[in-house]
């Protein structure tokens, strides 16, 4: 298969993919999961590692070229590496990333690192434990600070923390993640809260919008200076601190959409295709996969299917407006 470019109706060029290896989670963060017991998918309803490779060798065939490995929390998902491995040999892709909770990186740093990890971001929504527990439902802000350090000393870079901007709860982190920036060197950055829980308690007056952070953070540090180095394509809007090392940005997908300039796609842990984050279709690449077709055949149909997927993709996601729709999966089943 020749090489070619993604590009949908509205001139966007898709080369970054994010793929999830599984939907099951260790902590319970309201913005992502229910609360009480969840109905994970039975694993026969997985990709395998080598199916995900078999669709990320025909992804990067139409342009693909950085994916992202998210869950639920990816690092729950026994020899994680394994996949790493397999994905860091196709070539033409050149860059592997991962969004973890962090809990779990400290023993795992150091292999997610020789298996050829790029880049990591670790979600973390506050920095006291009494906090972490009102994001988190659950107990381990030392288990993420630990896999921070170990992230860290590993040489994974760049290290991102991400945190999820909630009225009413992260005004007070506003400062600590400031000072966390500043003393580490990490980047941290605040993503405005989205209507993608599982129990659809999100309201717009929930969300504490990115400039009202931004000017937080200045009244308290000083100037921040725009990042030059920004990636167009990227979601997040850097700054750096005028008086120190470390970089805050801003994710402000309510308050200012970034889909006019979109590049990604999301492969679910069950196969699915969905080309935008709040997506009401998915395309299912997995049965194309296990079907009895020819290998060539079975490539074509799925490389097909991912073309008209993304030439149907809409032009952005109508959170404000009053024909948004929530999608029926939440976050942890359709992948961070």
């Amino acid at each position: 298969m020749s090489t070619m470019t993604l590009v949908d109706s509205f001139g966007r060029t898709h080369n970054n993919l994010r793929i999830s290896v599984t939907d099951r989670c260790n902590i319970r963060c309201f913005y992502c999961m229910p609360e009480g017991p969840v109905q994970y998918l039975p694993r026969k309803h997985l990709l395998t590692y080598e199916e995900i490779t078999e669709l990320v060798k025909i992804f990067v065939s139409l342009g693909i070229d950085r994916v992202r490995l998210t869950g639920g929390e990816p690092l729950v998902r026994q020899d994680l590496p394994v996949l790493i491995r397999s994905l860091k040999a196709i070539d033409g892709l050149v860059d592997i990333g991962l969004t973890t909770n962090g809990i779990l990186l400290a023993d795992q740093a150091q292999a997610l690192q020789e298996a050829g990890l790029s880049r990591i971001n670790i979600s973390l929504d506050a920095l006291d434990e009494a906090s972490f527990r009102e994001f988190a439902r659950r107990e381990g802000l030392e288990a993420v600070l630990r896999g921070i350090e170990a992230a860290q000393r590993v040489g994974l870079d760049p290290i991102k923390i991400n945190a999820v901007a909630v009225r009413g709860l992260t005004e007070k982190q506003i400062i600590p993640f400031g000072e966390f920036a500043l003393q580490t060197g990490i980047d941290v950055r605040f993503i405005e809260y989205m209507p993608l829980d599982a129990e659809n308690q999100w309201e717009r007056e929930k969300v504490l919008f990115a400039s009202e952070i931004r000017q937080a953070l200045i009244e308290h540090f000083g100037p921040l200076t725009p990042e030059s180095t920004s990636s167009r394509e990227a979601p997040a809007t850097d700054y750096t601190f005028a008086n120190g090392q470390g970089q805050i940005g801003f994710i402000a997908s309510v308050s200012e959409p970034f889909c006019n300039r979109c590049n990604r796609l999301r492969l679910t842990a069950d196969g699915k295709l969905r080309n935008c984050l709040f997506s009401l279709e998915e395309t299912d690449l997995k049965s194309l996969l296990r079907s009895e077709e020819s290998v060539d055949h079975r490539q074509r149909l799925i490389a097909d299917a991912i073309r008209e997927s993304v030439a149907h993709k809409k032009e952005g996601h109508e959170i404000n407006t009053a024909r948004f729709i929530q999608p029926a999966r939440p976050m942890h089943s359709i992948g961070g």
